[in-house]
């Protein structure tokens, strides 16, 4: 197991000028010796050009990769001394389960009772126990992609394991179970796995840290909490989350007073930070969790931080109720629970942005939370699905 630090950039064409050039755009980035690490992003944005950097099979156009300190830029995956798991399975289907799970230790000249005593091990965890006699050829995808994942992690010695969307030819109801299967076994084997995927289903449940990526950017790393309670880029607020977090252009006039979606918001007893620019159009950024709808009747007055809008549309989604409301030319969001009896399409609504959990952007970037206090407990499991 190692610690891997990246300092680099990389561009697969010479000479790049500009940020369109580049498949990775310059980063520094560390992977902590026995850490669960996913790198998260839509098709295209650098995830599996960083993979293989780190693994030996692409070389860097610009900077270094280290190993616990010391230079590997130009060394091979073996010399790394990297295991890594595909997309689609890497077995040999003229073996049986138990010969393809032990070649990588044979080649290296590992005992044999050694061997046995892995390869149970591994099998075990995988619940490939029953099959260790079968030859590979006769078994269905799910399974071959268990094998693929038991070869990458039968070395006890390896640098790191890396996996390539692993979990493409898993059917759905499977893949729940092997994701915990793989969080179980790092917890037991301690080794230090990076996992590239674009479900963030997949790599919240499975890392402790995630490295969300947009164009050949890594735009945050943390926590599952942390991506979902305070996105430090507009990017992570709307690719976390289901569905992603709303965002509203938002201004504050040089006497404090905040205009949302066009409209004039009364802060009440919510703080806005003095760093917030004056005079300059930002954007407010609220989760559909986080946004609060009251029916504004005849007389009744909107409640402080409360914006107007009318509902174009209610989903029942079965585990919780999904309104779009139309506000002004904007249209938001708002998750309701499913005990909830949510307005009818039509109904004139207030709608509660400001609250702890409301975050101000400028240019992408997030600028700071609504109040000091800002709500940074972990996400909960069903707001990510």
């Amino acid at each position: 197991m190692a610690r891997i630090d990246l300092d680099l950039a990389h561009a697969y064409r010479p000479d790049p000028k500009e940020d369109a050039d580049y498949a990775l755009l310059p980063l520094q980035m560390s992977f902590e010796d026995g850490g669960a690490y996913a790198l998260l992003g839509p098709s295209g944005c650098g995830k599996t050009t960083m993979l293989n950097i780190v693994s030996g099979l692409l070389k860097p156009s610009h900077g270094t990769v280290k190993f616990d300190g010391r230079d590997v830029t130009t060394l091979t995956p073996q010399q790394r001394n990297i295991a890594q798991v595909f997309q689609f399975p890497v077995i040999y289907d003229t073996m049986t389960v138990a010969e393809n799970l032990a070649f990588p230790l044979r080649n290296r000249g590992v005992a044999p009772d050694r061997i046995r005593a892995r390869v149970g091990k591994i099998a075990e965890m995988l619940e490939l126990n029953g099959q260790l006699d079968q030859r590979a050829s006769g078994l269905s995808a799910d399974a071959k992609q268990k094998i693929s994942l038991g070869r990458g992690l039968v070395r006890e010695d390896v640098s790191a394991v890396l996996f390539d969307e692993p979990l493409t030819v898993i059917d759905p109801h499977l893949k729940w179970q092997l994701r915990r299967k793989l969080k179980q076994i790092h917890h037991e084997l301690k080794l230090t796995l990076v996992y590239v995927t674009h479900d963030q289903v997949e790599a919240l449940t499975f890392a402790d840290r995630v490295v969300v990526m947009t164009r050949g950017r890594a735009v945050q790393v943390g926590t599952a909490g942390e991506l979902f309670e305070c996105p430090s880029h507009r990017f992570v607020g709307h690719f976390i989350g289901s569905p992603g977090m709303n965002f509203l252009p938002a201004m504050l006039d040089e006497r404090g007073g905040l205009r949302v979606a066009e409209q004039p918001v009364a802060t009440g007893g919510v703080a806005l930070d003095a760093a917030l620019p004056r005079g300059t159009p930002f954007s407010l950024g609220i989760r559909p969790e986080y946004v609060t709808v009251d029916e504004v009747g005849e007389g009744v007055p909107a409640l402080p931080g409360s914006l107007t809008g009318v509902v174009a549309q209610v989903q029942d989604i079965g585990t919780y109720w999904l309104l779009t409301v139309r506000t002004g030319a904007h249209m938001l969001k708002a998750r309701l629970p499913a005990h909830a009896s949510p307005p009818p399409a039509g109904a004139t609504v207030a709608l509660r942005v400001l609250n702890p959990h409301t975050c101000f952007y400028g240019a992408d970037e997030r600028l700071i939370a609504a109040t000091a206090g800002a709500a940074t407990a972990g996400a909960r499991q069903e707001d990510l699905a």
